[in-house]
């Protein structure tokens, strides 16, 4: 299937039902009262993330999503309804925009979380609410409110622990694998991996970590070169990044300098990203003798300014693999993830309906004697025009 790590969707949530004016008629009871019951609330739209899924393809054709609005009141004191929700299931590690305003409304970090994009409007009232003891037959309601209508950005962003960086025919698909179960294709010319793919490496029955290839970047890859760095926003939640380099490179280019468009690459993407722990790995050093592999390595490190320690492998024959992921391992043991901001809870809304009743007969009382009709008619039918206040 086609990895596909954007799509643009559209939601709306329902808008709420309308109140209903209604009156009790019954046999031998002529002035039985108001009975028009409310409107039901709007359905929400909610975002859930599932495990099974690893694309958004889905959401690059259908890209309108509409909850239901909710039913009017009826007579008889009949509420109406409530619409029915929409829930869109996303892969695991999909980030939520509001291209509105450009707010992140969530990260869908862990399967089965929900996140609430849209809600539905709330009821109207029926005039049942309105009753008084001067206003016995009121003949006012209000309708539902809207439902929330969002312009969203989804964004999958792979989870893993480790991620990997590199000119295109560094070595990082051959690495990846070497020490895992993933095959991503391997070929001896430029840009063969094309989309980002993730290997689970085991190192023993209860330790495993998770690794991220992502295609190799180039030279101007930060104003759209090569394939760009769409891709580098699957490194952004990685603990430590794998720099590898080509030790003897073989289209001639010098190491060095490929090393350090990597790194101002990565300045370019995100100062954050670049502040990572990152670390150099020189790969294929079963292309030359062991101490031109160690002096070559150590000379390039110089001319980089690292000061940090750095390792020597062949992924072709696993020479050094073993070593590195264990050290990779017991880093990742020794720094666990930082604990997260909680994820953000919807705001509790302040409006809620039993206050809204309260307020409507509050409005009711505070002007009494201002507002009094004594011009009633029956046909006087203004919909949200109070007739009477008390």
């Amino acid at each position: 299937m086609k990895f596909v790590d954007e799509a643009s969707i559209l939601v709306v949530a329902g808008d709420g039902g309308n109140g209903c004016v209604s009156f009790r008629r019954e046999k031998y009871i002529p002035k039985g009262g108001p009975d028009g019951g409310d409107g039901g609330d709007g359905g929400d739209v909610w975002m859930e993330a599932d495990e099974n899924l690893n694309t958004l393809i889905d959401y690059r054709f259908e890209k309108s999503f509409r909850a239901e609005r909710g039913q009017n009141g009826a007579s008889r004191d009949c509420t109406g309804k409530r619409g029915k929700d929409v829930t869109i299931k996303v892969p695991v590690g999909t980030r939520v925009i509001d291209q509105g305003t450009g707010e992140t409304m969530g990260d869908m970090t862990k399967h089965g979380q929900r996140l609430l994009v849209a809600k539905g409007g709330w009821h109207g009232l029926g005039n049942t609410r309105f009753k008084s003891s001067v206003n016995r037959t009121p003949r006012q309601k209000t309708n539902g409110t809207p439902g929330d209508k969002r312009d969203l950005l989804l964004e999958l962003m792979l989870l893993a622990d480790v991620g990997m960086l590199g000119m295109p025919n560094a070595g990082k698909s051959t690495f990846i694998r070497a020490v895992s179960a993933a095959k991503p294709k391997v070929a001896d010319y430029p840009f063969t991996t094309l989309v980002p793919s993730l290997g689970v490496v085991r190192m023993d029955s209860e330790k495993s970590f998770v690794v991220a290839d992502i295609p190799g970047l180039i030279e101007g890859a930060a104003e759209g070169a090569g394939l760009g760095i769409r891709f580098l926003k699957h490194l952004e939640r990685c603990r430590v990044l794998l720099h590898l380099i080509d030790i003897d490179p073989i289209d001639g280019s010098d190491p060095v300098e490929n090393a350090r468009i990597i790194i101002g690459e990565l300045e370019k993407y995100s100062q954050d990203l670049a502040a990572k722990p990152r670390w150099l790995v020189f790969n294929k050093i079963d292309l030359m003798d062991k101490t031109e592999a160690e002096e070559k390595a150590k000379a390039i490190a110089e001319a980089l300014g690292w000061e940090g320690k750095y390792y020597l492998i062949s992924a072709a024959s696993q020479l050094g693999v073993k070593d590195l992921c264990w050290d990779v391992m017991t880093f990742i043991i020794e720094n666990p993830i930082a604990q997260a901001e909680e994820a953000k809870q919807p705001e509790k809304v302040e409006f809620m309906w039993d206050d809204y009743h309260r307020q409507q007969l509050a409005e009711e009382e505070e002007d009494a004697d201002d507002d009094w009709d004594d011009d009633w008619d029956e046909d006087d039918e203004e919909g949200v025009e109070f007739i009477y206040k008390r």
